[in-house]
């Protein structure tokens, strides 16, 4: 698995080109802004994106979208319970972004669903809490944690259908189950590195602990 971490846009998004080296197709996780640049890094690689995957439906996540598809063709992917705020967002959060409406999904995902390209397969992990159908990603040892994860903070739960409690319990039981030297790619660069691991935040992370 070949991973390409960007920041994109203006609200500091990381948006991640994942694909096979051997097959050469790949998928685009939350294109929320230059998307000619990542159409470009895919074509260094020669990739073929199939899937653009929304970690969760807020408009700075899924903003490129749009633009993402007219490049690529690619099937838009989100979680069941995702997939109808991606089409339906109100037009001042759109305005205030510069943003253009989603696309409908193409797919739905639930919790244990595989999103597969070539050789890579990305388990879906349902971590509510930021928002309702949050999801994370895990392919061997990396886990990409969109908005329920950052580095040594968490994602904002103040907003529609967003939970502490539940955002809390999603890190707890669903990420730091995971083996300690699991890769942790966050959703924003929000933190004092690009990247961390399950056993840093466990041990640091000073929003939520190992143990409630």
């Amino acid at each position: 698995m070949k991973v390409k971490q960007m920041q994109v846009g203006r609200m500091a998004v990381f948006a991640y080109l994942v694909g096979c080296e051997k097959t050469k197709a790949a998928l685009v996780i939350d294109p929320a802004g230059d998307e000619d640049r990542i159409f470009q890094e895919a074509n260094k690689r020669s990739f073929t994106v199939k899937y653009i995957v929304n970690t969760h439906s807020h408009v700075d996540h899924i903003l490129g979208n749009k633009r993402m598809q007219e490049l690529t063709g690619a099937t838009i992917v989100i979680h069941e319970l995702e997939a109808y705020a991606l089409s339906h967002q109100s037009p001042q959060m759109l305005t205030m972004f510069g943003a253009e409406p989603s696309p409908p999904a193409g797919r739905t995902v639930k919790d244990g669903d595989v999103i597969t390209v070539g050789e890579v397969s990305l388990s879906v992990i349902h971590t509510p809490g930021h928002s309702p159908g949050g999801i994370c990603l895990y392919h061997k040892g990396v886990v990409f944690t969109g908005d329920t994860l950052f580095v040594g903070g968490v994602g904002r739960t103040d907003g529609q259908g967003g939970s502490w409690e539940v955002l809390a319990s999603s890190i707890r039981n669903k990420l730091y189950t995971l083996p300690d030297a699991t890769l942790v790619l966050p959703g924003h660069n929000y933190g004092s590195a690009p990247k961390s691991t399950i056993g840093t935040e466990k041990a640091t992370n000073p929003y939520v602990s190992a143990h409630s």
